[in-house]
């Protein structure tokens, strides 16, 4: 049992993924205790409270923020709002770990990136994957020159998700495939790509005249890479969890980036031959709670800054204009 400092976060909403990528990681995390919570439905909140053994239960958003017994809000509530409660946290003092995607659009996702470089809050953007291991190991191999010049780079989130009345295909809330899986392969395509690329082109396919269902865009960087992001929430596409890389003398591939802990193999093939590497199956959101508790506590740098979020909002907004489609905006 530790007996140093620990981060107590607060969590607004009795979100679904709030277990999965808070609650259950803090349990095994010395520096971290989950206390207090903030729901709508204030029943629903006390419900989701007594379930997780959190101890405090708060009325409203704004009572959760201003709890001087809170050091930090994990904001896990729709995706128009994670600006607006983000800001709302920091002018109470309170350390970020925010849902992605980070904002609304890339506009809204540059206020806050402002907002939080002027404070001395930790703000962090939960991409977990990046935190994990098989992340890391992809990083290290690309900048190892085992594959030459990268030539192209692709990634696809893809899922089922039949409920049409989910928040996700929520225009008002900002909602969408690409918001919400095509976040992850922008991302994966940025960080495996080493820069921001520009978008040639995309192609949606409409849930209603405003939200994607599914989207495929074409993407180039500076360097002349080339590069796709694929992604859907119902599609014949149904499960697809990928990324490649292409060089000049190799490739990899990569089997579920996501979500590693669950499956996943990794794939290099390059003079060097062909071999398959595995990696822990800790969960890529421990090693993200472990990493947001380092900068909190002891000042360690963030993968997944505000500014780092502003450039994987910028290429979703060029996605959603060369595709015809609206920019999302917060509420």
């Amino acid at each position: 049992m530790s007996c140093g400092p620990k981060v107590r976060i607060g969590v607004l909403g009795a979100a679904r993924i709030a277990p999965l990528a808070l609650i259950n990681p803090a349990r095994e995390n010395t520096e971290v205790e989950v206390t207090a919570v903030a729901a709508r439905d204030v029943v629903r909140g006390q419900a989701f409270a007594g379930k997780h053994n959190i101890g405090r239960v708060h009325e409203t958003y704004e009572a959760l923020v201003g709890d001087p017994d809170v050091d930090a809000i994990y904001n896990p509530l729709p995706n128009s709002l994670h600006g607006r409660w983000t800001r709302a946290a920091l002018l109470a003092g309170k350390h970020v770990l925010c849902e992605k995607p980070f904002a609304a659009n890339a506009a809204e996702a540059r206020e806050i990136a402002s907002f939080a470089a002027e404070s001395d809050k930790v703000v962090m953007e939960a991409f977990h994957y990046r935190y994990h291991p098989l992340t890391l190991r992809v990083a290290e191999i690309i900048a190892s020159g085992e594959l030459g010049a990268l030539e192209r780079v692709e990634a696809a989130v893809c899922f089922p998700l039949p409920k049409f009345s989910d928040i996700r295909y929520d225009y008002s809330l900002a909602g969408g495939a690409t918001m919400d899986a095509g976040c992850y392969a922008v991302d994966i395509v940025r960080t495996f790509g080493g820069s921001t690329p520009e978008v040639v082109s995309a192609q949606a396919k409409l849930r209603d005249p405003q939200v994607d269902r599914a989207m495929t865009a074409e993407l180039r960087f500076v360097s002349g890479a080339t590069g796709r992001v694929r992604c859907s929430m119902w599609s014949a596409r149904v499960l697809q969890l990928s990324a490649k890389v292409v060089g000049e003398r190799g490739k990899l591939s990569v089997l579920n980036p996501v979500m590693p802990q669950s499956f996943h193999r990794l794939t290099v093939r390059s003079t060097e031959g062909r071999r398959v590497e595995r990696f822990s199956r800790r969960a890529s959101y421990a090693y993200q709670l472990d990493a947001f508790a380092a900068a909190v506590l002891r000042g360690e740098p963030v993968e997944t800054s505000p500014e780092d979020a502003v450039e994987t909002m910028g290429v979703i907004d060029a996605i959603y204009l060369a595709a015809g489609l609206p920019l999302r905006r917060p509420t």
